[in-house]
């Protein structure tokens, strides 16, 4: 196990030196996402305050902890677009045009590769505009931390982060079985966009149900904030890594019966 680590490490390096490569080529190409990213980020910003400048609670929420919030799922979302957003997005088209051959044949995880080949450091911005809109947010709100508060915090982002990624890659998954997965993916899209505006507790009865377990995003930022804020109960915590391994599990299942069933392009 400790060798597998140690190679996946060593491939990761690689594949994060030849994008680097790839990417300082073209400079403008490199450097231009970073003023487009960071503008889009501005933008969004601006309309979130339009908005929850005429809201002040949502639950127990007040305008702060709605900073904190937002904070929190713009630094998922910004992590995943650094990482393995621009691997992800393009499986289903390997999948149909039968590019995943090539992945295949390689000796190491083709998830890991596709995961990582795609590194985008022009959503870097995205990550420090996040962290200090979480810093204004926990000002704002009068949140007293201390690093055992930060730490609990951090582990909970950590964990919907991986929720993110498995839902990123269970969707696309679906076109081993099927021929499109378009309507999965405007679904994905809806329900982010929603999940960012709304917190997980404005969610009651069967809209909890959709929002919090079959499609969690209304738990990827929820349940970090409900953390530093000391609303977390011990049944809440149980629940949010109860979804996060059950859709860890799903996902690596899928994956799997997805190759199996995977005809490839010389078939």
């Amino acid at each position: 196990m400790r060798k597998r680590g140690r190679k996946n490490l060593r491939i990761l390096r690689e594949l994060v030196r030849i994008r680097f490569q790839g990417l300082m080529m073209y400079r403008l190409g490199f450097f231009g996402p970073f003023f487009v990213d960071g503008s889009l980020f501005v933008i969004q910003l601006l309309v979130f305050g339009a908005v929850y400048s005429n809201v002040e609670r949502i639950g127990t929420w007040g305008q702060g902890e709605m900073i904190l919030f937002i904070g929190t799922f713009s630094l998922i979302n910004a992590v995943g677009m650094v990482f393995y957003f621009f691997g992800i997005v393009q499986l289903p088209e390997k999948i149909r045009g039968g590019g995943l051959d090539l992945y295949l044949t390689k000796p190491v995880s083709p998830l890991l590769r596709l995961t990582f080949e795609k590194i985008n450091p022009g959503s870097i911005p995205l990550l420090l505009m996040s962290l200090v809109i979480i810093g204004y947010g926990i000002r704002r709100a009068e949140i007293m931390v201390n690093a055992g508060g930060i730490f609990l915090y951090l582990g909970w982002v950590a964990l919907m982060m991986v929720l993110h990624y498995d839902m990123m890659v269970l969707i696309r998954c679906v076109c081993f079985f099927l021929v499109t997965n378009a309507r999965l993916e405007q679904l994905e899209e809806a329900g982010l966009d929603l999940c960012m505006k709304l917190p997980g507790i404005a969610f009651y009865g069967i809209y909890r149900v959709i929002f919090c377990f079959l499609l969690p995003y209304g738990l990827m930022a929820t349940l970090p904030v409900q953390c530093i804020l000391g609303e977390m109960g011990w049944r809440t915590a149980l629940e949010g890594c109860a979804v996060a391994a059950a859709f860890t599990g799903l996902t690596a299942f899928v994956w799997k019966q997805g190759l199996r069933r995977y005809n490839s392009a010389s078939s």
